[in-house]
């Protein structure tokens, strides 16, 4: 059979690419079309950079060419990725860190979901997988790095960098670590204003001989408030990864945590969703999961707001045993989770990966306040 470019571009018309409101054809995404007899070539350009909006629209172009027009067509999609400028992150105007070169700040709508400990595992594979990694334990209110990581009694060193005292950062398993957590009593509550704790934090950044790395990881305390914006403030974030279970009370604050990342204002680039949590199986019923706190809700939610679903991570018993004794649970050698953290980590950088290649580079936030209230401007 010969086909006919208008057959084509016929069918495409009952499509649309991924964030577009019209379809393939009247939006423009559809740059050229090239028939030979049964082969056929589709040239598409979308404003989506992440790898999963790239696959979505080469299968739905196939798919509804070979539905529509010829089921035995021959077919080839060139996705090129143009992402408009009134969207894009900025080139950086703030604060960057000399040798850190992917920033990835850690998020979870609501407490409890098992956002540090997604953190630590992540660190401790991408150690594994040969990056230097560090990471910055941002819960001001709540440190558990030096618990997770088994640093509890560690103290960071002061050390001489050109001339200037720094901190040296505590390090185990290949990470390297700073915590408020390493200067308080461990039944000392840290009571600090929003001030005090963002020049903590400040510190911990800015003050610290993090040396090389390829990435430094941000643990966030729960929801969307003062720390998220001092930490935007100070740094220009690669990304943000979002943590939740698959309930609906998780799912409903995740969302707000996705939309703080996605203001126009903010705009740092969201690389994904995790589900922690995600099913229990028992160990005497290894066959059996059991969705207790339902079932792929935190998957329904990333192609809801068209961000890709990072993995999922199952209700493990030993996930909590090794946070609680200080060595995260991807350290174990030829394990089911280790596999698991192994496939999530390399879809974070995948992302990453998509990120750096089609965005520019993240700009730190400006924060004024005025009439008592806190305004987010772009720097």
């Amino acid at each position: 059979m010969k086909l006919n470019k208008q057959d084509i571009l016929k069918a495409l018309e009952t499509i649309s690419a991924p964030g577009e409101g019209q379809n393939m054809v009247e939006s423009g995404a559809v740059t050229n079309v090239v028939t030979f007899a049964d082969e056929v070539i589709v040239d598409i350009t979308i404003t989506n950079p992440s790898l999963q909006a790239k696959k979505k629209t080469e299968v739905e172009i196939m798919k509804t060419i070979h539905d529509k027009v010829y089921e035995k067509a021959k077919i080839k999609v060139n996705v090129k990725v143009d992402a408009p400028t009134k969207s894009a992150p900025n080139v950086i105007k703030g604060k960057a860190i000399p040798g850190i070169k992917n920033i990835i700040a850690v998020a979870s709508g609501k407490g409890g979901v098992g956002k540090s400990t997604v953190t630590a595992n992540l660190a401790v594979t991408l150690a594994k997988m040969g990056f230097k990694v560090g990471i910055l334990d941002a819960d001001i209110y709540g440190p558990s790095m030096p618990i997770m990581f088994d640093v509890e009694l560690e103290r960071p060193l002061a050390v001489n960098v050109d001339g200037t005292s720094k901190m040296r950062p505590v390090e185990n398993y290949g990470v390297k670590l700073l915590s408020i957590g390493f200067f308080t009593k461990p039944d000392q509550a840290v009571v600090w204003r929003g001030p005090m704790a963002a020049k903590a934090l400040n510190q911990m950044i800015f003050d610290a001989a993090w040396g090389e790395l390829d990435f430094m990881l941000i643990d966030l305390p729960p929801g969307t408030g003062d720390i998220h914006l001092s930490i935007m403030q100070s740094l220009p974030i690669t990304g943000a990864v979002v943590v939740s279970t698959p309930q609906n009370v998780a799912l409903a604050d995740a969302k707000k945590g996705v939309a703080m990342f996605q203001q126009d204002s903010i705009n740092v680039p969201v690389l994904g969703i995790i589900e922690n949590m995600a099913y229990f199986t028992p160990e005497e019923l290894p066959d059996n999961k059991y969705y207790i706190f339902g079932k792929q809700g935190a998957k329904n939610l990333s192609e809801d707001l068209n961000v890709r679903f990072l993995g999922e991570l199952p209700l493990v018993q030993s996930i909590r045993e090794a946070g609680d004794v200080g060595r995260p649970a991807a350290l174990q050698t030829a394990s089911a989770l280790e596999q698991s953290f192994e496939k999530l980590t390399q879809n974070v950088v995948e992302e990453v990966v998509s990120r750096n290649d089609n965005l520019p580079p993240t700009e730190a936030i400006k924060i004024t306040t005025m009439a008592g209230c806190s305004a987010v401007k772009k720097n």
